[in-house]
């Protein structure tokens, strides 16, 4: 069973590794919801037990699917999903959280999960129009009518933490983060352990290149968000496949796969770090667990450290229109 951890100062424990539920619904492939529902029941026998979703997933179709499977299951769980986007037509076009719109889209994510509360609501992205504070005290009405447990914030820059932290209690931090995404180190971090706010980390295995499994751009089929990730076309491509080899070399060594020593080296990094890798298929499920038994040594974190030091990834992770969204 999946060791837990604890984010935050104010309760919230969860499984050392979660399960981030994004790819069921959207941006990699055909979804396939047997195999997704199967997955999710897969991940709580093996004590995977917290769940990431977001109203954006789909948009709303990713909820849906887990409410679905977690009819009865419901109580085994730890559950997160995120507000804060506007959608035309199934596409996002820019950032609401507006504090009427925080409580009509939380209340439809009640709805859709089939339950009665939500442990950790996220704003998804920090909207610009809107003060923190305003959002934040909208997130804390939702908590003192117990409709939420905790607060998260995702993808947000230094300010806004600490404003946000300044009105309510903010829990856990949610962003792009691994051995081959190292944004976070310079500012974020030590405001993080600082503020005492743990970190979920999304893409922990790099989109595929810390696994191996990356492919170029054009290889993925239209409607995948790989075709459009600057750090899969042309020379970025073959640079990226290079620099991340060296996960294939330990994890030949370690007797593991590269996918679980990415997630090794990850929960290495800190007691205050969950990576929530994502997956629709069992066996990927499977041999993501058995990255939190990898025993990773200090010569080892500092050889991956050393070949994957944050300069030598080409390419932005997003494109510009998405990078628009990052407060930073």
């Amino acid at each position: 069973m999946v060791p837990t951890r604890k984010l935050g100062r104010q309760g919230l424990e969860v499984s050392a590794l979660g399960l981030g539920c994004m790819g069921m619904s959207q941006s990699y492939g055909v979804p396939d919801d047997l195999e997704s529902i199967a997955t999710l029941h897969r991940a709580i026998e093996l004590g995977v037990t917290f769940l990431d979703t977001a109203e954006a997933y789909g948009p709303f179709t990713n909820e849906e699917l887990l409410g679905r499977a977690l009819k009865g299951r419901r109580d085994q769980v730890t559950l997160a999903t995120k507000f804060g986007f506007r959608f035309d037509g199934g596409r996002t076009v820019g950032t609401d959280s507006r504090p009427e719109h925080v409580r009509a889209v939380t209340e439809a994510s009640l709805r859709r999960l089939n339950t009665d509360h939500i442990d950790l609501l996220y704003q998804h992205r920090v909207d610009p129009a809107i003060p923190i504070e305003e959002v934040i005290g909208a997130m804390a009405d939702l908590v003192g009518e117990g409709k939420v447990r905790f607060l998260g914030l995702s993808e947000a820059g230094e300010g806004t933490i600490r404003r946000a932290h300044a009105v309510h209690p903010i829990s856990a931090l949610q962003s792009e983060y691994s051995l081959w995404e190292r944004n976070l180190d310079g500012d974020i971090i030590p405001v993080l352990r600082e503020l005492g706010i743990g970190l979920v980390a999304f893409s922990p295995l790099g989109r595929g290149f810390l696994t191996g499994t990356a492919k170029p751009a054009e290889d993925y089929p239209e409607g995948d968000y790989r075709r459009g990730d600057p750090r899969f076309q042309g020379a970025n491509f073959d640079a990226n496949m290079r620099a991340a080899s060296v996960v294939q070399e330990v994890a030949r060594r370690k007797a593991a796969t590269p996918a679980q020593v990415a997630l090794a080296w990850l929960l290495y990094k800190g007691d205050d770090i969950v990576p929530i890798p994502g997956t629709k298929r069992r066996r990927y499920l499977e041999e993501n667990v058995g990255g939190a038994s990898v025993a990773l040594e200090p010569g080892d974190m500092e050889e991956l450290d050393r070949a994957l030091p944050p300069e030598v990834v080409a390419g932005s992770r997003y494109n510009e229109r998405m990078m628009a969204f990052i407060d930073r």
